[in-house]
């Protein structure tokens, strides 16, 4: 294949966690698409319990099946982060398992669940960090090169800092990747945490010259105040590197997107009167908290944490999101006596949603005889009994909702789509059914709500991205992403100096894929 036909890849690296790194690749996804390119994601590691999922590995990945250490297992679908499907959305290309190779899904503090190209991989998840890494660059190199050869641009975002000494020598996801795939490189610094110039200069200062020179321009992200204040320091620090500021982004609190570990702010501004809140239990081992950024963006809607019983006080709802360790953090909720604080809301007939591993949590218990979760008793509040399975279930879901009561009501008979990733399969427990115990399918085998029809647990994730139960549920219509999506191309395109980003895409391409740059210079 000629050099001509390879994409030209774009890389955002921040100088902390938190940069700004991910929405600024999402922006940079739309922008470069709407000036008529073929764009794609990637990001060769990502760590997140935040996931969704997309179709498996594509044809020209199929060869790789016996290699990927998914123990003999193979699934027509995949997992990615969440962050790289978002992006796919707004390049406006399906999302595939090449855009997120390898995903760390953390299970504990120093232990993780490792999806290689979509499929879980038990082998990799019981090797050292180290050792995997070498395992994994081959995988994601090959990714990354087939996606260089079905598009025109790649936009790769990069992991933390680039600038981690101590783990340089192991790194598959930033200047590795940078390196690999000759990308002309963003490096975005968060300015109102302080330090910034410091944070740049840096961050550069730590890297080898080969590196250095793929840095093409310095952004500041959430600033607020007088831009003309920052004289003279950005000129000091193109003096000092050879690199100019080429964007300076304002603070913006709202701009509809999930942030990479799905955590919104309470500080956030409401739109319009509070009329409903709805407080998500906050455990530590939480998952896709993304799926409830479009809740932000309804008029009127309050979202906040809870992590203690009085930041339910006032909750019109309750939700019990997705957890990675259902049993661990049923255990925390009962520490903080949050179970108490839910049994008593529930009590007082307001509505209550399990999503997942809430769903679990919600039932009379959760068995586990592989090993995979944990024994535990439930919170009691929907007659259901959970087995964990030894294999994963991980699909996209279309359903229809039956005959709803209660507080639920509007949902009877609305269509929706979303997905699942769990490990648990739940049913009515008989006993406590033929005790007397009320509790109704709302959706066959994946959706049960109680008798008064104010608790209700579902499977399936991604219901409020779905705009059907968004009007159900509230009346009036949430902004949608792809609105988001070109809020964000329209804001880098005001704020980026002039033509900078058009002139990254033209620098041309200078070498095949798998070509790195030799012979580092020493400093």
């Amino acid at each position: 294949m000629s050099q001509a036909s390879l994409a030209q890849c774009v890389m955002v690296l921040g100088t902390t966690s938190g940069a700004g790194k991910s929405w600024l690749t999402t922006a940079l996804c739309r922008y470069y698409a709407r000036q008529g390119l073929r764009v794609a994601p990637f990001k060769a590691q990502n760590m997140s319990n935040n996931a969704r999922v997309v179709e498996a590995i594509p044809p020209t990945f199929r060869r790789l099946r016996g290699s990927l250490g998914a123990d003999g297992q193979f699934s027509s679908m995949g997992e990615i982060g969440s962050a790289q499907y978002f992006q796919a959305l707004a390049a406006g290309v399906e999302p595939d398992v090449r855009m997120n190779p390898l995903l760390l899904k953390p299970e504990a503090d120093t232990r993780s669940q490792v999806v290689l190209m979509g499929q879980v991989s038990q082998e990799l998840s019981q090797m050292p960090w180290r050792g995997r890494s070498e395992r994994v660059w081959p995988h994601i190199c090959e990714a990354l090169d087939d996606l260089r050869r079905s598009f025109d641009v790649v936009v790769i975002e990069g992991a933390g800092s680039p600038a981690e000494i101590n783990l340089h020598e192991s790194d598959i996801v930033n200047m590795r990747v940078a390196r690999h795939a000759h990308a002309s490189c963003l490096l975005v610094t968060d300015i109102d945490r302080g330090g910034a110039f410091a944070h740049l200069y840096g961050t550069w200062a730590l890297l080898p010259d080969d590196e250095q020179a793929l840095i093409k321009g310095f952004v500041f992200n959430k600033f607020r105040g007088d831009a003309e204040l920052l004289a003279p320091g950005p000129d000091m620090l193109e003096a000092r590197t050879g690199i100019p500021l080429v964007a300076t982004l304002p603070m913006w609190w709202h701009h509809g997107l999930p942030e990479e570990d799905g955590v919104f702010d309470d500080r956030t501004r409401v739109a319009g009167e509070v009329r409903t809140t709805v407080a998500v239990v906050a455990y530590p081992r939480i998952s896709n908290l993304d799926e409830f950024q479009p809740l932000k963006n309804v008029n009127g809607l309050r979202l906040v944490w809870a992590r203690t019983p009085a930041d339910c006080a006032a909750a019109d709802w309750i939700i019990l999101p997705g957890s990675k360790h259902t049993s661990a953090d049923l255990a925390w909720l009962r520490a903080q006596g949050l179970d108490a604080a839910i049994a008593s809301h529930a009590r007082a007939g307001r509505r209550v949603l399990g999503i997942c591993g809430g769903l679990q949590m919600l039932g009379e218990a959760l068995i586990d005889t592989h090993g995979v979760d944990g024994n535990a008793p439930g919170l009691g509040l929907l007659p259901l009994v959970t087995a964990f399975a030894a294999a994963k279930t991980v699909r996209k879901a279309s359903i229809c909702f039956g005959d709803m009561h209660g507080e639920w009501a509007a949902l009877s008979g609305v269509t929706a789509s979303g997905y699942e990733i769990h490990h648990g399969e739940t049913q009515a427990h008989p006993a406590m059914i033929a005790a007397g115990e009320q509790v109704f399918s709302s959706v066959p085998e994946l959706a049960w709500h109680n008798g008064a029809g104010n608790v209700m647990g579902i499977y399936v994730h991604g219901l409020f991205e779905d705009e059907r139960v968004m009007r159900a549920l509230f009346g009036d219509r949430a902004q949608i992403m792809d609105q988001v999506f070109e809020g964000l191309a329209d804001f880098v395109g005001e704020h980026f100096r002039p033509g900078f980003l058009d002139a990254l895409v033209r620098q041309g391409n200078p070498s095949t894929p798998g070509d790195e740059p030799q012979g580092k210079k020493d400093k």
